[in-house]
């Protein structure tokens, strides 16, 4: 085990790249652009990544399980309704719905080259761990919903 795995909570390691990204949009500010609709196009995409988010809630919510990312171990059900016949991680998902749109109101490209670190991180250091502890909780019925349902997407 990583001293990274299941350290930092999903909604900090948002924030981290969060501040990255504009901090970055800051510093090479000839990256920028600017297209029609760029505000809206931005708040749609954090629309999704709320809506999303809360659904993946909603449904943990109503299988009586943990929401709590940094215990995956203490999940009481494999949930594999609602949006995650979809999605394994339509909470993580929704996080980074909410980067891309705060991606687009920045309008730096230099802000969306940092959304794969943010993948590359919850990849590595939450989901896989997350992935270990439900293969153990769960054995087939996780190994067969892991080869049916993609992670993200």
């Amino acid at each position: 085990m990583h001293v990274l795995e299941l350290k930092v909570p999903p909604v900090g390691v948002v924030l981290v790249a969060a501040a990255l990204m504009w901090v970055a949009s800051g510093t090479v500010p000839a990256l920028e652009f600017t297209l029609p609709a760029c505000d809206v196009v931005a708040a749609l995409f954090a629309a999704a990544g709320l809506a999303v988010g809360v659904m993946g809630i909603v449904s943990f919510a109503r299988a009586k399980t943990t929401v709590n990312p940094m215990k995956p171990g203490a999940a009481s059900s494999l949930v594999v309704s609602g949006i995650y016949r979809y999605s394994r991680n339509p909470m993580y998902l929704g996080l980074l719905l909410l980067l891309l749109g705060w991606a687009w109101y920045l309008s730096n490209a230099l802000a969306f080259l940092l959304l794969p670190g943010f993948i590359l991180y919850m990849n590595r250091f939450q989901i896989e761990p997350e992935e270990r502890a439900l293969a153990s909780l769960f054995g087939e019925a996780f190994t067969a919903y892991r080869a049916r349902v993609r992670r993200w997407l």
